[in-house]
């Protein structure tokens, strides 16, 4: 992601407790036996696990705030800095989308199955593709627009998607709803999509989704919008944390409020979940910027701090090796095979704790051992921009 040139510790430090605290739920040693805050909602609600994904992009509003505002201030230079950001996007885009095919094509190699095969059934949409395509479009919007246009652009937004999802018939159902499978936005994944690129654990419709990537623009417009406010100059700091933390509770407020008619729903990025949970995260950024930037409360940031410095690269990472080390068999005394990493698990972690322990200490284990690869990292002062 763009860097401010002056980087905000609170910030790496808060980009980096949400990236460790997204690998932490994305890792258990058992997809079975979770504890119930680090799952998702089934549907309507949010638990913790279901901030995790806004407060990271409303996080890279914030960073396109700082780094983009020299840019922003010089017309003359917008061609350029659009440009990198497509390319960034696009880098983005691509390596989540080498996550999704990556099985795929090492089932190609190992066991000769069909490379067309491969790209018809992989999905097109996920977690990396939706934060490099809101970067693009929120990094325009950003350089074209002052500070009173992005925030009727935001408030557009969330209108335009509360009414599309709550007025529009959806075809072949014939009213609106928000039901899983016959949502306009589940109708339009399938149109768009295919069922054969949608998120496999559904099939009919994708989290990520073409319609609700409109509502995730939203969340970083929000972040945008803190940016801005943060970098002022004719504020003090006092009042910036005072500003910030108010309009984050009065977000949360309006959010809970439209929960009683438009509800809050992650997989479909609800107009009341964008004001929820990028309340809650501007809450969270004026603690942080308080504690660690006014206070200097600096001696606990390290371990996050790392993390907020190679966000995306340990993303990548931490989704890429269970991948390789899946490919990596046992073969067992009955002539079935187990993956290195379930073989590992079961003898390592499940002999000594019980299954939901198991799995969750599976799951910090997991995070530790990227610190310590990311601390590495810091040291040596090596920061992998995408």
């Amino acid at each position: 992601m763009t860097e401010p040139k002056q980087r905000l510790l609170s910030l790496d430090f808060f980009r980096g407790l949400t990236v460790a605290a997204m690998i932490l739920v994305n890792n258990p040693g058992s997809w079975g036996h979770i504890y119930a805050p680090l799952e998702h909602a089934e549907w309507n609600g949010c638990t913790p696990t279901d901030l995790i994904f806004p407060f990271f992009l409303w996080i890279v509003g914030v960073s396109i705030a700082f780094a983009m505002s020299s840019s922003k201030a010089n017309p003359s230079t917008h061609g350029t800095t659009i440009l990198r950001a497509i390319k960034r996007g696009v880098i983005l885009y691509l390596l989540g989308f080498f996550l999704a095919i990556f099985g795929k094509i090492m089932g190609v190699i190992i066991d000769g199955k069909s490379l067309l095969e491969a790209f018809q059934t992989v999905r097109l949409l996920g977690v990396l593709q939706r934060i490099g395509i809101v970067f693009i479009i929120s990094s325009i919007i950003f350089l074209k627009c002052s500070g009173k246009t992005i925030f009727r652009v935001f408030i557009i937004i969330l209108a335009v998607y509360w009414a599309l999802m709550t007025f529009v018939p959806v075809p072949g159902v014939g009213y609106a709803n928000m039901e899983k499978e016959t949502n306009l936005a589940a109708w339009i994944d399938r149109g768009i999509l295919t069922e054969s690129h949608t998120w496999a654990a559904a099939k009919t419709w994708d989290p990520e989704g073409v319609l609700s990537t409109l509502p995730a623009i939203g969340t970083c417009l929000f972040g945008i919008l803190a940016g801005i406010w943060m970098r002022r100059k004719d504020v003090d700091n006092p009042t910036k944390v005072a500003w910030l933390f108010t309009a984050g509770i009065g977000a949360v407020i309006l959010g809970l409020l439209w929960d009683l008619q438009f509800p809050i729903n992650k997989a479909l990025w609800t107009s009341s979940y964008v004001l929820y949970a990028g309340g809650l995260a501007s809450v969270g950024l004026a603690l942080c910027y308080w504690l660690i930037d006014v206070q200097g409360y600096k001696k606990i940031t390290t371990p996050f701090v790392v993390y907020g410095v190679n966000a995306i690269t340990v993303f990548f990472l931490a989704g890429l090796m269970p991948r390789v080390l899946n490919l990596i068999k046992f073969t067992n005394a009955d002539g079935t095979k187990t993956a290195l990493l379930e073989k590992f698990y079961k003898t390592c972690y499940t002999p000594f704790f019980s299954p939901i322990n198991a799995s969750l200490v599976w799951a910090i284990s997991y995070v530790l051992g990227f610190y310590v690869l990311l601390y590495i990292m810091y040291k040596k002062n090596i920061i992998i921009k995408v």
